[in-house]
């Protein structure tokens, strides 16, 4: 089995912008930048045999390049219960056209239809039962976040493996978008 997902990597110079803004949160397991991504669609845990077969419907998803800029932040989860903070992503119609070609290939492939709302997002901490109070405020602190536009040439099929400070990531397969 292999836990899979499709995502665009986030350039160095935008990790950079990100990284200023990982401190001040007790607690936070800080994702480092060869990790942060915008999840186009997460696949989950899937037979090999499927992969294959998700690999070859990827390859037939298209798309231009796109420019993005990331904008705010947030958190997933209310209370004691909140579990990751994260970046946001302006609304960008040709982010979601291919996030939902994605979504199309992952069907084809004969995955289950992912039911979730979709909500770009770039993850920057994990947290476990962080105090909501020192959320609010680092948050608050951040809020204006706003990143320089970035331009992205191609999106990737990723594999996850789960470790003590959070999930390490290979990109298996790349897909140019022309």
């Amino acid at each position: 089995m292999l836990r899979l997902f499709a995502a665009l990597a986030v350039p160095e110079d935008v990790a950079d912008v990100l990284g200023a803004r990982q401190h001040d949160l007790p607690g936070a397991r800080w994702r480092p930048p060869e990790a942060l991504h915008v999840t186009l669609r997460f696949f989950g845990e899937i037979p090999e045999n499927q992969a294959d077969d998700l690999d070859a419907e990827l390859g037939c998803v298209t798309g231009r390049p796109l420019q993005l800029e990331l904008e705010g932040v947030g958190a997933f989860g209310e209370g004691r219960e909140i579990h990751a903070i994260w970046a946001g992503v302006a609304e960008n119609a040709e982010l979601r056209q291919l996030a939902g070609r994605c979504e199309a290939a992952a069907r084809r492939a004969g995955l289950v239809p992912d039911r979730r709302v979709y909500r770009p997002h770039v993850t920057l901490a994990y947290l476990s039962r962080p105090d909501p109070a020192e959320v609010a405020a680092w948050i608050q602190r951040n809020n204006l976040l706003k990143s320089p536009p970035f331009g992205v040439a191609s999106f990737g099929l990723y594999s996850s493996r789960r470790g003590a400070s959070g999930p390490a990531y290979r990109l298996e397969k790349e897909y140019p978008l022309v």
